[in-house]
């Protein structure tokens, strides 16, 4: 197949642009001109003026839980209780008393009047049904007394924080690791819908131009699921895995390493918590506020067991002294993940001490941020984080440090969408209000490969995706214009057209016109 009469932007820097595209079998053959030859009467596609890119890669995604949330109440975007809480009530008309109505998105520092969410609110609208509603930022769950009731008080567990009332009692609200016991425990959803709703997943992120994802669900247990679907051919997407460090004592029981499995499907890397969030005003502050969900001895020690056991780890860190423990634990532990060429990275690093931001480029760890972050928090850092936004998001301060950037949506905290992520790299806005703190913009170059090259790198597939260069693997997305082109305004409107993966196409394909 020959792609040509559009705009190849190869993202190497070695020839950034080509006429047209051969591909022979799952792989690009080279540019037409040189290689052409090698393909028996290749078919010819006219593109017709269309511009193509390697296929986007999110590099922190919670899969499973953004499709999952794709069926539930989705909460985003309210500004009062009253809103959310007539959301829940007409979903609660039709649902079963027999089984969970959930919901995901809720915001309570976006509501005004400012106020907290309490199982009372809920209790008024939703009868015998057990609602559990995760916050937007995952860290935060609000349940009714339906719900709270099946725990028969097993609320508090290290790490978590239970909200209680003036008399003691818990409010409904649950934060970090008691939030996620509860669900784990009590929110129990049938793997086969789990499945079901990740097939579905998988085709709206193809529609997207996703062709690859980092995913954050390994805690979930969703490796078993990933192999179903793809066992009957339903997976077209590359999936590096993220596995919980609490696992670890089993990868180093079988000897399974960073890596294990096949073109589609591989074990990644060790994903460990060192705090919360900003919506949940959890994450651990250098002024001594926040939770401490990993020590900076205890997050050492994982990164030494980690590398002896062959993986790298990815480090959830939002608040400053967050991640200067997460940069002192990776300086510490060195001489165990240096020599053996493994790849860690910090997700998130949302908020950053100055002294600490050129650390990254220094010691060789990589930003796993979001871009679309900064400007959907803005309002919340500025209250919340008053005086210290210009070090808040600092993702251009970073690159400049000499960082490796790897952009992801952390769906579905944010919508899986790469295109919007760019848009918000570039512009620091995603809501036409003016960009927030501009001077952490990124080019739309540097957006692109944060998108596409940087992911595939922390991977350790720089070799085989990636680029749109001979040998690598024919992943591609076709756009209805060049982002490297157009104005950057006109960015959050182009449209993903078609998407590759292997030589096939998964979305879309021609004819184009």
């Amino acid at each position: 197949m020959i792609l040509e009469n559009g705009v190849i932007r190869t993202m190497d820097p070695a020839l950034p642009t080509a006429a047209a595209l051969a591909i022979a079998g799952e792989r690009i053959a080279g540019g037409v001109g040189t290689h052409e030859t090698s393909l028996a009467s290749p078919d010819r596609v006219d593109l017709g003026g269309l511009c193509v890119l390697p296929g986007f890669n999110d590099s922190h995604v919670h899969f499973a839980q953004w499709s999952l949330a794709q069926r539930q109440v989705r909460l985003e975007g309210v500004r009062s209780l009253e809103e959310a809480v007539a959301r829940v009530a007409e979903a609660a008309r039709s649902a079963p008393s027999d089984r969970w109505l959930r919901g995901t998105g809720w915001r309570s520092g976006e509501w005004q009047p400012h106020t907290e969410p309490t199982k009372k609110a809920l209790d008024a609208v939703t009868g015998d049904v057990p609602v559990a509603l995760m916050a937007k930022d995952g860290h935060s769950l609000w349940l009714n007394s339906v719900a709270l009731a099946r725990a028969n008080g097993d609320l508090r567990v290290p790490g978590g924080v239970v909200e209680v009332d003036e008399r003691g009692e818990p409010t409904g609200v649950l934060r970090e690791e008691s939030a996620w016991h509860f669900r784990e425990t009590f929110v129990v959803t049938p793997e086969a819908e789990w499945i079901d709703a990740m097939r579905v997943g998988i085709r709206l992120a193809n529609s997207r131009g996703v062709t690859a994802v980092h995913d954050k669900d390994g805690w979930l247990g969703i490796l078993p699921w990933w192999q179903a679907i793809h066992g009957d051919g339903g997976l077209t997407l590359r999936v590096w895995q993220s596995l919980p460090w609490e696992r670890l004592p089993e990868l180093e029981a079988v000897g399974i390493t960073s890596g294990f499995g096949d073109d589609l499907l591989r074990v990644g890397y060790i994903k460990v918590f060192m705090d919360g969030t900003l919506g949940s005003r959890t994450a651990r502050l250098l002024d001594g506020s926040g939770v401490e969900i990993t020590s900076r001895a205890d997050f050492e020690e994982i990164v030494r067991r980690s590398a002896r056991a062959g993986f790298p780890v990815g480090v959830h860190a939002i608040g400053d002294q967050a991640n200067r423990d997460a940069l002192d634990g990776f300086e510490a532990a060195g001489e165990e993940w240096r020599p053996r060429g493994l790849r860690p990275r910090i997700e998130h690093a949302q908020l950053l001490a100055r002294e600490d931001i050129p650390r990254f480029g220094k010691l060789g760890i990589a930003a796993s941020v979001q871009f679309t972050h900064g400007p959907s928090d803005r309002d919340l850092a500025d209250e919340y984080w008053g005086g210290m936004t210009d070090r808040a998001y600092a993702i251009r301060s970073v690159q400049d440090g000499g960082a490796l950037l790897a952009n992801g949506s952390d769906a579905p905290v944010e919508e899986l969408d790469p295109l919007l992520g760019i848009h918000a790299g570039v512009l620091r806005t995603i809501d036409g209000r003016d960009g927030w703190h501009p001077e952490q913009a990124i080019s739309v170059e540097d957006a692109l490969r944060a998108t596409t090259v940087n992911p595939a790198w922390l991977a350790g597939d720089e070799r085989r995706r990636g680029r749109l260069v001979p040998g690598q693997l024919a992943d591609i997305v076709v756009l209805d214009r060049d982002p490297l082109a157009c104005e950057p305004s006109e960015l959050r409107n182009i449209r993903v057209v078609a998407t590759m993966l292997a030589g096939r196409w998964v979305f879309g394909g021609p004819p184009f016109h």
